[in-house]
Formats: C-alpha cells, sequence, structure tokens
C-alpha cells in the first residue's frame, strides 16, 4: 500500500468520525427502522404490543461506498410473564446487537436484559417503567490501523507506532444499566392511540477505554431519549404512524422525524396487526440523512427495509450513499383464552 493510499484512508476515516452522529467511538449505535429494536431506545418498551411474544432481527450496513463498511446487528424478544388484575403486567425481553466499524474492525458485542412492569391507569392508557442491564464487550485490531510515526526515514515499518506501546489493548469489558418510562393512551374507538417515552441509558457510565490507562477517567456517557409515537387511523384501510426520536449523548444528538402510511390490502376494512398491508414512509434525521422506509405486514410478520442518503458534510465523498437497513418481526396473537384482554395496541414500539 503506497503512502498516499494510506494518507486517503486516514483523512475519511477521520472525516467520518468527525460528521456521523452516534456511530463515533464511544457513542452507541442507532437504527432507521429504530422500531425494530425498541429496548435499544427504551427499555419501559419491553412488551408493549399487542400479543403472547415478539421476536425481532435488523441489518444495517453504512459507508460502504467510502471505506470498509459500518456493519450492525441485532435480534430480540420479549413477552409477558405474570398478568395481574385490572390487566397490570410483568414483562421481560433480550436485546442482542453487535456493531463492527471501519478498517480497524473496531466490534461492540452487547447483550441487554429488561424488565418492565406495566400499570394500568384506565381503562385505556397505561404508565410502564423498565430497568435494563448488560454487558459489552468492545475489542479493535490494531494490525489494521496505520499511524503517522510508522514512517521512518521515509519506509514504512509496521508496529512500530508509539500507540503499540501506550498501553492500547485489544479489548474492553463492561456492564450496562439503563432505565425508562412510558405512557400509553387510546381512544374508546380504537382508532387513535400514541405512547410516549424518556429513557436514560449508561448510568453507571462504564468505562469503555481499550487504551489500559490508571486511573483512567474516560467512561461512556449516559444517553437520553425522548420519543413520541402515534397509530392513527385516518379510513377503512389507510393508518398514519407519524413518530418523533430524539437522542443526546455527550456532545452528539439525533434529531428523527417523520411518517409512515401504512394501507390495507387484505382482509376486512379495519386495521389489524394480523391483515395484510403495505407501508412507505418519509423520515428525516437532522443534519445527517433524509431516509426511506418500506415493506410489508401480514399474519402478524413485519418486513422492511430502508435506505438513507446522506445529507451531511460527508456528502461528497459519499456520492449521498449513506446506510441500508432490513428487517424482520413477528408477533405472536394471544390465543382465544385471552382475546381482547390488552386494550392499549402501540405497533409503533
Amino acid at each position: 500500500m503506497t503512502r498516499r493510499n494510506i494518507l486517503t484512508r486516514l483523512s475519511l476515516a477521520a472525516a467520518i468520525v468527525l460528521s456521523a452522529p452516534i456511530v463515533a467511538l464511544a457513542q452507541d449505535i442507532h437504527f432507521t427502522q429504530f422500531d425494530m429494536a425498541p429496548m435499544i431506545i427504551n427499555p419501559a418498551f419491553t412488551d408493549m404490543f399487542d400479543g403472547k411474544v415478539r421476536v425481532a432481527a435488523i441489518y444495517r450496513n453504512q459507508w460502504a461506498s467510502v471505506t470498509v463498511p459500518y456493519v450492525t446487528y441485532g435480534a430480540s424478544i420479549d413477552m409477558p410473564l405474570l398478568f395481574e388484575p385490572n390487566n397490570d403486567r410483568l414483562s421481560a425481553g433480550l436485546q442482542l446487537y453487535k456493531d463492527q466499524a471501519g478498517d480497524g474492525n473496531l466490534s461492540n458485542f452487547t447483550g441487554l436484559v429488561s424488565i418492565a412492569y406495566h400499570k394500568s391507569t384506565g381503562e385505556l392508557s397505561e404508565l410502564s417503567v423498565g430497568l435494563q442491564g448488560g454487558y459489552a464487550q468492545k475489542s479493535i485490531d490494531l494490525s489494521k490501523l496505520y499511524f503517522g510515526d510508522e514512517w521512518l526515514n521515509g519506509a514504512f515499518v509496521p508496529a512500530t507506532s508509539q500507540e503499540y506501546h501506550l498501553g492500547i489493548g485489544n479489548s474492553v469489558n463492561y456492564y450496562l444499566v439503563n432505565a425508562g418510562l412510558a405512557y400509553s393512551q387510546n381512544t374508546r374507538d380504537g382508532k387513535f392511540n400514541f405512547t410516549l417515552g424518556a429513557a436514560a441509558n449508561n448510568l453507571n457510565q462504564p468505562n469503555d477505554d481499550i487504551e489500559k490507562k490508571q486511573n483512567s477517567q474516560t467512561g461512556l456517557d449516559m444517553r437520553f431519549t425522548g420519543e413520541l409515537g402515534i397509530n392513527w387511523i385516518v379510513g377503512q384501510r389507510l393508518t398514519l404512524r407519524p413518530a418523533v426520536l430524539y437522542q443526546n449523548q455527550a456532545t452528539a444528538s439525533e434529531l428523527i422525524a417523520g411518517n409512515e402510511f401504512l394501507y390495507q390490502v387484505g382482509g376486512m376494512p379495519g386495521y389489524s396487526d394480523f391483515s395484510t398491508a403495505v407501508f412507505l414512509g418519509g423520515w428525516w434525521r437532522s443534519g445527517d440523512a433524509a431516509m426511506i422506509t418500506a415493506g410489508v405486514e401480514f399474519k402478524g410478520f413485519r418486513i422492511g427495509a430502508s435506505y438513507d442518503y446522506n445529507i451531511s458534510t460527508l456528502n461528497t465523498s459519499s456520492n449521498g450513499n449513506g446506510g441500508f437497513e432490513i428487517g424482520i418481526r413477528y408477533t405472536a396473537p394471544y390465543s382465544s383464552k385471552f382475546a381482547g384482554r390488552r386494550t392499549i395496541p402501540c405497533s409503533r414500539f
């Protein structure tokens, strides 16, 4: 590899880190289809659906046009554990994800276990509180990174950088603690419902510094989220699903807003989670990307894809190419014994 190519790759990697929100080192992951991984946003969204079990998987590929792709995989399962009088319930969930970024294979594998309690606050409303604990492992392959001081007398000599002698390790492990609240409200005719949530993640601010320094003060900053999701049946077959998501972590912030149009194409008019429907959505991530989502829902399945068109300062290098996602989710219905027990559907989260 020539010196010019090495410097080009270093410059490009730096540009990505500086311009991409939430993707940089010491920042948490994000998805365009955030409803496919709701427990990453807020542990109170555990079991916030109408059914007996929900399983989901999602894949994201970003920046493939400019560097080694940033790839993220996620999988989850959540369900009610115990019903109490007045439809109160205790629920649990498991969220896994793996993120691999850039030339140095910066990898993050995280497993999160959620517990949520849903308290009925009326015939058509409920308040939810969620707690979450997890374990993460972050690693990097230093042999695939290049440093300026590895050029000695005009020749490239790998593994001679002082970075190798400053205590930089290959991995770090740490625990995570997250918490959140959510409130859901439905109308009596079932045509309009909303969910409002707020969460604080990384409450323990674990040390995620790969560089092994004594008394290191580097920690993973807390991430705060606020979200509003709405389901509004505006016709016999048409449903609107507007949503807003805001996240803030240290100096990075993210605001996503948009709407999804869902049109029922099968079954009797009047939307049901188990009818056949198609959806198309338009979304805006402030200062970063314009996004489109599309897919189909049928028999409890939701299959969706999304594409991000980059509008950040990296637009010239990326030619507008951002991230691609594909996700699948399945919600198993209640048996006839429990049909109609839940009164607060919320398909957005």
